[in-house]
């Protein structure tokens, strides 16, 4: 006999199977003889913490293996080609949704595989610079790849998020993660996924390139017709999905130089607040002891309005590290990650404060007092980046903001990756750190006065919003906490327009902006569902029957 019912256990009857047994034999006079969790999820909003549990129970017989239906990716070495830029998760997910229903992707990367990847990461501690095109977010898996394998979204009407998943499982991780209600595979995990990924590729007969950077789309008239590369090769085919991620300014530049359209959109910049993982244990579980032998590293979400704008905590990643994401020279951008166990000793999120278009202005339009004013943003130009016509335009203002603030941070920190700090508290009170805590951020810290040189409008945001959270979480409002700047890569600052019903750009037929970069997604698992919508639009529109 098999039922099925929900349950809300003690962390340390939750922990395993026989827990599991023992409570519903105590509790609820089932005999169980084996029970498969379907779905968990921990409730840690009262001071006593439970774990529900949603359960499948076996009672006279034992289960079978659980089996995943895996998906089918047929040979397609003499089909089709569709092109698709980039190898993150919108890029990855869609080659593999093209092999499905019957065509060859051709996809293109600018940085290096996962494997290679990762030494250059390495490097960027004792060389204290980054290498433009393999860093934290270029390369194989894009910025998902490094920026702890969250699988959490929101955006669960707009495609099939448990398909992703399962895709994810079929290529190496591991099955929790279609059990857990906040789903991780980890940063020491997802390259051997990806690297997975890209034999599935290889072997059905598509191409990957890597160190490939596209620099411009072959357009006849209004209709695509390929793309060109660095080293002076062609690709040809009538589709390309473009999902070139968040980070690749210079394909912004050059789509808007070639008039295609695309629009400004909101972003939200601030910093990295890094806590010990053991003090947001002890404020999330309400213990003194934390989260004790049952329960995982604790995590949080943290939302406020301050002075008509939203401030809310980004990218948690409990156990992680701080890393350097700046993806050029003369930048400082900090981003989250965590592994598998999330076992370190500190636990950080992006802090971030929301910005709309409107808010950004020109400083040379500004009088002195409004430019030293909360209510709007002075754009001013930056070196070997912004001309006057780049200021004058209103579509580049959130990228150039970006630009401006991740060069300032560079000079507070001596011109190197030692990012700018200051300590929460401080911070708040505006008061100097003479000193700062110990942190995971490899290429080091420098004290400085973020309160002093971050723009009022995101300054007086955080310490409003700040005040107020450690009101509501008793401890979380600290010292001990290090503010890392700066946080600016939280989504893409411009939006490439694309029809509603077809996916593809409003004007140039064939050309498909998808995910991240392209202002449709928010993440690894909504870039993955727009990588796989724009896979199928694309394949209609080369003319293929869809099967799957």
């Amino acid at each position: 006999m098999i039922h099925e019912l929900q349950v809300r256990l003690s962390p340390r009857e939750a922990f395993d199977e026989r827990g599991i047994i023992s409570y519903l034999r105590r509790e609820q006079g089932i005999r169980a003889d084996a029970v498969r969790v379907l779905r968990r999820s921990i409730d840690a909003r009262q001071r006593t913490v439970y774990v529900n549990l949603s359960l499948r129970v076996f009672v006279g017989e034992r289960p079978q293996e659980a089996v995943i239906e895996p998906v089918h990716y047929p040979d397609v070495s003499g089909a089709r080609p569709v092109i698709v830029v980039g190898a993150g998760p919108g890029g990855l997910f869609a080659a593999l949704r093209l092999i499905e229903l019957g065509l060859r992707p051709i996809v293109v990367e600018r940085g290096k595989d996962v494997r290679e990847r990762k030494r250059d990461l390495a490097r960027i501690r004792p060389e204290q610079c980054v290498d433009p095109e393999s860093n934290y977010s270029f390369g194989e898996g894009g910025a998902g790849a490094y920026s702890d394998g969250k699988l959490y979204t929101r955006s669960k009407k707009r495609g099939d998020c448990e398909k992703v998943l399962r895709v994810f499982v079929q290529h190496g991780a591991n099955p929790n993660i279609l059990v857990d209600a906040h789903p991780h595979i980890g940063t020491d995990c997802l390259p051997r996924v990806i690297e997975n990924m890209r034999r599935t590729i290889l072997s059905c007969g598509g191409e990957v390139h890597f160190r490939t950077r596209m620099t411009s789309i072959i357009i006849h008239g209004d209709e695509v017709q390929g793309i060109r590369c660095q080293d002076g090769r062609e690709f040809r085919a009538r589709a390309v999905v473009l999902a070139t991620g968040h980070s690749a300014r210079d394909v912004y530049r050059y789509l808007h130089s070639r008039h295609i359209e695309m629009e400004a959109k909101g972003l939200a910049i601030g910093v990295r607040l890094e806590h010990p993982a053991n003090l947001i244990d002890c404020i999330q579980y309400h213990s003194p002891d934390g989260r004790g032998q049952w329960l995982p590293a604790a995590e949080y979400s943290m939302v406020r309005q301050a002075a008509g704008r939203g401030v809310y905590s980004f990218c948690m990643c409990p156990g992680g590290v701080v890393v350097p994401a700046a993806s050029g020279a003369e930048q400082i951008v900090v981003n989250g990650m965590s592994p598998s166990s999330r076992g370190g000793q500190w636990s950080n999120s992006g802090m971030v404060v929301e910005i709309r278009p409107e808010d950004i202005v020109p400083a040379s339009l500004l009088t002195p007092s409004e430019a030293k004013g909360s209510d709007v943003l002075p754009l001013s130009p930056a070196p070997a980046t912004a001309s006057p016509d780049d200021m004058a335009d209103d579509i580049l203002r959130p990228l150039l903001l970006q630009e401006q603030l991740e060069r300032l941070c560079w000079l507070q920190g001596n011109r190197r990756q030692t990012a700018p700090s200051q300590r929460m508290a401080d911070f708040v009170n505006s008061r100097l750190s003479a000193t700062l805590n110990p942190t995971s951020y490899a290429p080091g810290l420098i004290a400085s006065p973020l309160h002093f040189w971050l723009p009022p409008f995101i300054t007086t945001r955080l310490q409003e919003a700040f005040r107020a959270f450690g009101r509501a979480y008793r401890g979380f409002l600290t010292n001990e906490a290090n503010m890392i700047a700066i946080e600016t890569r939280t989504s893409a600052p411009l939006r490439i327009l694309r029809q509603r019903d077809t996916l593809q750009h409003v004007r140039i037929r064939g050309l498909f902006p998808c995910g991240e970069g392209a202002g449709y997604a928010g993440g690894i698992v909504s870039a993955a569902v727009d990588g796989e919508l724009c896979a199928a639009m694309a394949a209609q529109y080369a003319g293929t029957s869809l099967r799957g």
